[in-house]
């Protein structure tokens, strides 16, 4: 039997709102303890004593921004009923490109091209847990036979593909207006196939 991890005290839970808002708005890049610390109303050791090391810091930013996106996430990824992979892609492309999201999605962006790089440490896995969740959120889509089959597998990896270059386009460029038009024309082809099938 595993212990279970400690309940994090209200400071703590204070503190990570307040250094997520500033790692969405610094990035984790170059994620210096002084300067957080300081900017959040606390201290390098206070940060080190609650989270054990920067490292542990790291990793509750990276967990409480996958909460985030999960949470964002969650309302398109619940359909009343399987709509569909391309209505997936649409609820999740309008969802994920709004402007507000942007800071969410630049971190999202850096700690998936982190994971892949540095794939020990607090960025471990966090790539894989991402893929993981955004095709659990596309199967609610899927009507069940298509779901549990490899060919609907394959469909929800392309649709994956589709939406996760569509966004890191748009974090590159901010050309929302080319990136709808090539979703449209994606999702067009996703329509027909899923008709046709």
């Amino acid at each position: 039997m595993t212990p279970e991890a400690p309940t994090p005290s209200a400071r703590q839970n204070e503190l990570l709102e307040a250094a997520y808002r500033y790692a969405l708005a610094h990035g984790l890049a170059d994620l210096s303890l002084r300067p957080l610390a300081e900017a959040i109303g606390s201290s390098p050791r206070v940060l080190l004593y609650l989270f054990d090391s920067k490292d542990g810091l790291v990793r509750a930013l990276l967990a409480r921004a996958r909460a985030d996106e999960l949470a964002l996430l969650e309302p398109a990824g619940r359909p009343d009923h399987p709509a569909g992979l391309a209505s997936a892609v649409e609820r999740i492309w309008t969802w994920l490109a709004a402007e507000e999201h942007r800071p969410l999605l630049r971190l999202w962006a850096e700690a998936y091209a982190r994971s892949l790089t540095q794939p020990h440490g607090p960025w471990a896995g966090f790539a894989r847990a991402t893929v993981e969740d955004w095709l659990g959120v596309l199967a609610c889509f899927q009507p069940p036979s298509e779901r549990d089959s490899e060919a609907g597998a394959v469909r929800r990896t392309l649709a994956l593909a589709v939406l996760r270059g569509a966004l890191l386009d748009l974090l590159a460029t901010d050309d929302e207006r080319r990136l709808d038009a090539a979703l449209a024309h994606q999702l067009a082809l996703l329509r027909a196939e899923e008709e046709s099938g």
